[in-house]
């Protein structure tokens, strides 16, 4: 019975130290959990998560579950017990590792289409915001994330011009917008109240990524309104795009412009997959010469990954949508024929990269701790992303250098992710036709 299976997998583990869970533990967890979810024992799964002794296990592995109950909330509208579920949703996002919880609810939003997308979104936005609000570190760089994640697909919607189609709001588009503006309401009043902290280097990165996604304003680059150009992207024809992406990834030499133009060659690539649109832009060929644009490191392991973080992360979500969208059978978009040479060009100069700028930021965190010796009114400077910002009192430095360290772990976590769902792929078929060059 799936209630004892998994009874007997959180004995074995509540003898362990947090740090000796193994893959295999996480594995079994999740297999165990999802069968007590399918098996209707969600009264039992609960009393195992509230149970003080299983703290350490559930915020380590819970996060798992959260995918589960999220499907059973979408698909079992009428299942009596709906309220367990919500219950279990809540405990989840209360216990566990919050990193780990962002990555997964920001990958469940990524998976519908259609109708489900605002429907997901309604239901994930309060968690999501509690999530965000509960990070230690890197606060503004998780907000921007997630409302560009939240807008990548918002954007699939088709937007209502009659009051007719306000008031019906098929596809949900007004509500999620409404939801949204809620969603940013804490972060918000967090820029407007919190003028007189130490941290305006952090403050105003959140406020940026605010103004970047929020729910009525772009960020102005090089004097240009994305919302603009997203208008004139979407006056374009198939072969128009292609070309203005190709030129813009040559030209822009911006991260957060980057990211965008990446986010709308992910939203032509899902048109053409589903059949909506019919053309050879972005499949096949045509699309595997403008990834090249795209999943490379302009340095190599060399590249600033602070400076480029947007673009990273635009990247990586893009090569994960790839991975789980285009089986290798079919190979739609040419991914599984040019696999070794993405790995190549991508994935293993930013493993070094990544490797390399953590070790240099936990340098400068243990000398900046050793020269806490010195007075703390002292100032000092702190290299970051290729620039050196002056007079920044020692904490402060800290709280810099840390959050670096937070936006490495997360491209690393995204990483990690986009290899495993590449091995899971892969592990079962013959060699011979994996594309590996």
């Amino acid at each position: 019975m799936a209630v004892e299976e998994l009874q007997s997998i959180i004995m074995r583990c509540q003898i362990l130290e947090e740090q000796d869970f193994k893959e295999e533990d996480f594995g079994l967890f999740q297999l165990a959990g999802q069968r007590c979810i399918d098996e209707g024992h969600i009264e039992q799964l609960l009393e195992i998560i509230q149970n003080e002794k299983n703290k350490v296990i559930i915020k380590n592995m819970g996060w798992n579950l959260v995918g589960p109950v999220v499907r059973c909330l979408l698909w079992n509208k009428e299942d009596e017990k709906r309220k367990y579920y919500f219950l279990m949703l809540d405990l989840l996002v209360k216990l566990c590792n919050p990193k780990e919880l962002l990555l997964g609810l920001l990958e469940l939003i990524e998976e519908p289409s259609g109708k489900q997308i605002s429907q997901i979104i309604l239901l994930l936005l309060q968690p999501l915001q509690t999530v965000i609000q509960k990070l230690r570190n890197n606060k503004a760089y998780s907000v921007g994330l997630a409302l560009s994640t939240l807008w990548s697909q918002l954007s699939l919607l088709p937007v209502p011009y009659s009051e007719e189609q306000i008031q019906t709001d098929d596809y949900g588009l007004c509500q999620c917008c409404k939801a949204l503006i809620e969603f940013t309401k804490p972060f918000v009043e967090e820029v407007i109240n919190d003028k007189e902290n130490s941290l305006e280097n952090e403050n105003e990165k959140l406020k940026d990524e605010l103004l970047k996604f929020g729910p009525a304003h772009f960020k102005l680059m090089r004097k240009k309104s994305l919302a603009m150009l997203q208008l004139y992207i979407n006056k374009l024809d198939s072969q128009g795009k292609y070309t203005l992406f190709r030129c813009l990834l040559n030209t822009s030499n911006h991260s957060g412009v980057e990211a965008f133009i990446i986010q709308n060659i992910k939203n032509q690539i899902d048109l053409s997959l589903k059949g909506t649109h019919n053309n050879k832009w972005f499949t096949g060929p045509q699309l595997i010469s403008l990834l090249d644009l795209v999943l490379f490191l302009p340095e190599g392991a060399e590249t600033d990954l602070l400076q480029n973080s947007d673009r990273i992360m635009a990247s990586l979500n893009l090569l994960r949508y790839l991975v789980i969208k285009d089986n290798e059978k079919d190979n739609q978009t040419g991914l599984w024929t040019e696999l070794g040479r993405i790995e190549n060009n991508f994935l293993k100069p930013l493993h070094t990269g990544l490797n390399m700028s953590k070790a240099h930021y936990e340098a400068e965190i243990k000398n900046s701790q050793e020269n806490k010796v010195q007075k703390s009114k002292d100032l000092c400077s702190v290299t970051v992303g290729g620039e050196e910002i002056p007079n920044m009192p020692p904490e402060m430095q800290l709280k810099v250098l840390h959050s670096a360290l937070f936006t490495f772990d997360l491209i690393e976590s995204v990483l990690a992710r986009v290899e495993e769902l590449i091995e899971i792929k892969t592990k079962s078929a013959p060699e011979e036709n994996i594309g590996i060059k």
